[in-house]
């Protein structure tokens, strides 16, 4: 094929690299079966499901075991597995025998979500898809949006989504610069060599806790594929496929969407992962508390990541300058936006009932106010 191109006048063409290719392949097989299974519910669901576990989990990594496996690099993979897997299976073991084989803690019965599809639209089944595509190049993508709305029975159903998620949002970064603005000065003085083995035990108490609580949020972002009470033998095949999904994950450090946990400052020092995973499982509980309504734990991770980083910057205390700070968070926020287009574009292709207009006329009317006084508290 080289050759071919070289005949004609094309000697320098950029040939992708070898595993670039085998992920497009990858991709245009899965939509190929995403369109061969949609018109069979039972065999569209399980699809969908397949690719919605490895895609949400890959892309979420970053937020629930992101630090977690940036602070335990040096450690045998299978051993952080057996930790994950073991959390998971837990978790979601509590919530099927709990509420009558539900594995989505109550979030899909919620708010709008309450029947398994009867039918499939394609976008339904090639939405993880997508999701892959978007994880691929490093975006932080919202897979409650991604993934949620294209099954949304009503619009308030998606203005509830999106009305709480911007709320965690700037609810995680006030406090995460709130609370890095208070410590900065103190962590650079006392959290220096080698970091003792108890913060290690304390890192992994505290990023298992994290898991779990993250897991009572967003496992019903691929359990909506799934009847809404699993058989023994479904939860069997429900555990079983994401446990290998997560063996994968771990085994790759996460893949290359780990770099926006990375490329932040002091990260891969256990007390300050151990500090973020701490103050994110507060800001999930809280909110799984306040309501069952699902939302974006993307966007609270995002909104945490950006506060401390512009409070460490401001106490010159982490490794970027302010600009950079500021750069690190639109980047990130723009990202993410990229994937909540995307995912309300999918939304809009499947039920037709729905459209921008709608979804921004169904946003709780509290939401709305509060937008309009934070902005104008900003202008004047």
């Amino acid at each position: 094929m080289k050759k071919f191109f070289k005949a004609f006048g094309y000697p320098e063409v950029v040939w992708l690299p070898k595993s670039e290719r085998s992920f497009l392949s990858f991709i245009c097989l899965s939509f190929f079966a995403a369109m061969f299974v949609t018109p069979y519910p039972h065999l569209a669901m399980w699809a969908g499901f397949i690719f919605a576990a490895y895609a949400a989990i890959a892309n979420d990594s970053i937020q629930t075991i992101g630090t977690f496996i940036a602070s335990n690099q040096e450690k045998k993979w299978w051993i952080l597995w057996v930790f994950i897997g073991g959390i998971f299976t837990a978790t979601m073991l509590y919530s099927w025998i709990n509420l009558g084989g539900d594995v989505s803690h109550g979030r899909l019965t919620s708010k709008g979500f309450d029947k398994a599809p009867s039918e499939f639209h394609f976008l339904q089944v090639a939405a993880p898809i997508f999701l892959l595509i978007l994880t691929r190049l490093r975006m932080p993508v919202s897979t409650t949006f991604i993934l949620l709305t294209s099954f949304a029975a009503d619009t308030t159903a998606v203005g509830g989504v999106l009305a709480k998620s911007m709320t965690g949002y700037i609810l995680s970064f006030l406090l995460g610069l709130f609370f890095f603005l208070l410590i900065a000065k103190s962590a650079k003085k006392y959290f220096t060599g080698k970091a003792k083995f108890s913060w290690t035990i304390a890192q992994w108490i505290t990023s298992g806790t994290l898991w779990s609580v993250w897991l009572m949020q967003d496992a019903a972002n691929i359990a909506v594929y799934l009847p809404r009470s699993l058989s023994l033998g479904e939860f069997i095949g429900f555990i079983s496929i994401v446990v290998v999904g997560l063996g994968l994950l771990l085994y790759y450090k996460g893949g290359r969407i780990q770099k926006i946990v990375t490329e932040k400052s002091v990260v891969t020092d256990v007390r300050f992962a151990t500090l973020i995973d701490f103050i994110y499982c507060i800001i999930l509980f809280y909110f799984k508390l306040h309501s069952k309504v699902p939302m974006s734990t993307t966007w609270v991770f995002i909104g945490l990541l950006a506060g401390r980083e512009l409070g460490m910057a401001i106490m010159k205390t982490g490794s970027h300058s302010f600009l950079n700070a500021v750069k690190l968070a639109l980047k990130d926020v723009i990202y993410a936006l990229i994937g909540l287009i995307v995912s309300i574009g999918i939304a809009i292709g499947v039920n037709e009932k729905l459209s921008v207009t709608s979804i921004m006329q169904d946003l709780p009317k509290e939401f709305v106010e509060g937008i309009q006084k934070f902005f104008s508290s900003i202008i004047s």
